[in-house]
């Protein structure tokens, strides 16, 4: 009887027990299976594609910005013989015009050729209406960029004139027609009252003021000539003044006039410089241009005429300019130096847009160098000894005259300014009184010097993420401690929710608050901004300690982690005092201003946009960045750790300071480091909140520029493909580089944060 009903239990069960494998279990099973391998696939898909869209961004960043690094390029074409190139005199001086097309020809017999510059067939000829008997001696041009020319006669006297063209279109076929102009008339100027052979000459036109100077041996002529015209009856009439200086001790090698007319280079003896100041029509100084037996050779200015290149008989050549000390004298300083070879230099060719130039040597050697940014381009052998050459105004071809054949060659240097010394390291600018990092990208003259320094953009956007986490930090890490381990968790769910929504908050909105609100509410309540930030903690400080010595009865009506609400009326007092006794703080401490108390008796620069507004802006918006991730390292902390701790005998307190901070510090310093990353990158805020100054200053009161602001504002403006455009994408290569090791590093810490702590 047993055994029956054991087997109808066992029948039963058989009947109602869960087939698993159904067809449609089965069905779901591969359903699910499908799903999990396309969502790792997924998973893994995405994961790799953000990680090679990263790879591509540093690759074409890298492909940008590379180029600025390399060298220049020389191609020669082939050599000519024209038959006109035979009968004519050695040449002593020549030029390419602007399009490449012509190319002049100055002989020592005052002949002036115009030809082809591509297959050097002759265009035009013309003799310069010399005086009867005399013949040139001396040769010298105006500034860089300019086609004037001035030449020294054997009779003491001196042509001045300019080679011009003259582009038509005759049957729309662009022709280029080369002239001689010769805006001071066509007859010879005296510059000498002997009538001796002028040696060496110089000439410098300031608007309507032409300056011409001489030498006979070591007697030197100076002379001052005024243009007037009659704006009634466009009569021009001319004016002349001698100017007498101290006569020099040595014979005379070279002179240089200042554009401005306001020096005067005597180079003299080996390596002698008399420099004067035609104002006061005074010896500046002399000064000694080489140590040991070496001469100068050559002395040429560079575009603007404020540099002296100057080569010597070793292959040498130096940069000299003119610097004020600090009591207000201008002196003659060496500022750098280049080596092309052993052998003299024999001809310095400046750049007409940049300050780059190019050197030859007795030997046929060429270099290519330039001023600022202290880099030897290129240096190799053109000809076979001593030659003569013209650069273009573009710099990118150059003609060379040697042994009776002209050699033209194609420059290929597209990005000479940039080197790494010029983009980190100090710079010794022209008319500056000292080597400085500087940014300044563009100019309104021709003349202008890049300055190109990333120094103080990295030092801005430093700074301004320093003042930013010095106010983030504390705030976001404090509260997210208070919120992960004494927060109710009711008021948790409220709280975390609302401060992580903050930074849903357009950063553009905050710099527009920033920059037109906040900046000047800061600058008119100083006191009360200063005092604000250090009363706050002391006011929670003291709040805290005055509700730990109330009556138990009255403590216990809050319930057990709601007693920050009471911090809200609290502060809220605090801001109000602060803020409303900040004019009074200001009358009783500081005069009634406490800007200009900060200006003149502190001497500290202040600017309404300063790195004190960036920093409680950006501030503002970095808060949630590392609050969030920190409130999360803290809360995921395991329970058990804290509860054992408490078991144990310690306090609260004890537990927090000894277990749980040590246990998420990698979590904690991922945070920081994040935010540490946002602030880093951020733009509008920065943008609108600061002068955009690119300075090298802590000082708070003071503006900056940072990486990601000096991309968002000259971007639009750069050149695609010019030297500004890739330095801005180095800009932005320094800048990802930053960010991403920053994130990169907090990740790694926050993964092995939880790895560490997934088996408690």
């Amino acid at each position: 009887m047993n055994d029956l009903a054991h087997n109808s239990m066992s029948a039963s069960a058989n009947n109602h027990r869960i087939d698993f494998d159904t067809p449609a279990l089965q069905r779901k099973r591969r359903i699910r299976a499908l799903k999990d391998k396309m969502a790792r696939w997924y998973v893994s898909i995405g994961g790799l594609a953000v990680l090679g869209a990263i790879t591509l961004i540093f690759f074409y960043l890298a492909y940008v910005v590379l180029p600025m690094f390399a060298g220049a390029e020389l191609e020669s074409r082939e050599a000519q013989q024209p038959a006109w190139l035979a009968q004519q005199e050695p040449a002593l001086l020549m030029a390419v015009e602007e399009q490449n097309k012509v190319a002049m020809r100055l002989d020592a017999a005052g002949r002036v050729q115009f030809f082809a510059l591509k297959d050097s067939a002759e265009l035009n000829n013309i003799a310069l209406p010399l005086p009867q008997g005399s013949r040139i001696v001396s040769v010298a041009q105006d500034q860089p960029g300019s086609r004037r020319v001035v030449l020294g006669l054997s009779n003491g006297q001196v042509l001045v004139f300019e080679h011009a063209y003259k582009v038509s279109y005759p049957n729309n076929v662009k022709t280029i027609t080369p002239t001689l102009d010769f805006p001071f008339g066509e007859a010879a100027i005296a510059l000498d009252p002997q009538g001796r052979a002028l040696e060496h000459v110089a000439i410098s036109q300031n608007g309507d003021s032409l300056m011409l100077s001489a030498s006979v041996g070591a007697e030197l002529q100076l002379l001052t000539i005024s243009r007037e015209e009659n704006l009634m009856t466009g009569e021009v009439s001319l004016s002349e003044e001698r100017i007498a200086l101290p006569q020099i001790a040595e014979p005379i090698k070279s002179m240089i006039i200042d554009p401005r007319q306001q020096w005067l280079f005597v180079i003299n003896g080996k390596a002698t410089a008399d420099v004067f100041d035609l104002r006061n029509k005074s010896l500046n100084g002399r000064y000694k241009l080489l140590s040991g037996e070496a001469e100068v050779s050559n002395v040429t200015p560079l575009l603007g005429g404020i540099s002296l290149m100057v080569g010597d008989s070793r292959g040498g050549i130096s940069q000299w300019f003119m610097v004020r000390d600090a009591d207000g004298k201008a002196a003659l300083t060496h500022i750098r130096g280049f080596q092309l070879g052993d052998a003299a230099i024999t001809q310095i060719l400046p750049e007409e847009r940049r300050k780059g130039f190019l050197a030859l040597d007795a030997e046929g050697r060429m270099g290519i160098f330039h001023s600022t940014a202290h880099r030897t381009l290129l240096v190799e052998p053109v000809a076979e000894g001593a030659a003569i050459a013209a650069l273009s105004p573009r710099a990118n071809r150059v003609l060379v005259e040697s042994n009776g054949q002209l050699q033209r060659y194609y420059i290929d240097n597209p990005h000479p300014e940039i080197s790494w010394s010029a983009l980190w390291g100090k710079v010794w600018y022209e008319s500056y009184d000292e080597p400085k990092q500087v940014w300044q990208s563009t100019s309104a003259n021709s003349d202008f010097e890049p300055k190109m320094s990333l120094a103080p953009l990295t030092f801005g956007t430093l700074k301004a993420a320093f003042y930013a986490m010095l106010l983030a930090a504390p705030l976001a890490i404090c509260a997210a401690i208070y919120t992960a381990y004494f927060m109710a968790p009711a008021m948790r769910r409220k709280v975390k929710p609302v401060i992580e929504l903050m930074e849903a908050l357009p950063t553009v909105i905050l710099g527009f608050f920033a920059g037109l609100f906040l900046a000047p509410y800061v600058e008119g309540h100083l006191p009360g901004i200063f005092s604000l930030l250090l009363l706050t903690p002391v006011g929670v400080l003291l709040a805290a300690y005055a509700w730990s010595r109330l009556p138990e009865r009255i403590r216990l009506v809050i319930p057990d982690g709601w007693e920050a609400a009471l911090l809200i009326p609290v502060i809220l007092l605090i801001g109000a005092g602060a803020l409303g006794m900040s004019g009074h703080l200001e009358n009783w401490f500081f005069g009634g201003d406490m800007r200009l108390w900060i200006s003149n008796d502190l001497g500290i620069t202040f600017d309404q946009r300063n790195a004190l507004v960036v920093g409680l802006a950006m501030g503002f918006a970095v808060i949630p960045n590392i609050y969030s991730i920190a409130e999360d390292a803290v809360f995921s902390v395991p329970k058990s750790l804290t509860f054992g701790s408490l078991a144990l005998g310690a306090t609260p307190w004890q537990t927090l300071t000894r277990v749980v901070i040590l246990t998420a510090s990698p979590g904690i310093f991922s945070a920081l480091m994040i935010g540490m990353g946002r602030a880093v990158g951020e733009t509008m805020i920065v943008l609108m909140a600061t002068g955009n100054t690119p300075i090298m200053d802590m000082n708070i009161f003071q503006g900056l520029r940072t990486l990601a602001a000096n991309v968002a504002v000259e971007m639009p403006e750069s050149e695609v493909g010019s030297t500004h455009y890739r330095v801005l994408f180095l800009s932005a290569l320094v800048l990802l580089t930053f960010t991403f090791v920053m994130n990169t590093l907090a990740e790694l810490i926050r993964t092995r944060l939880r790895k560490k702590y997934a088996s408690l």
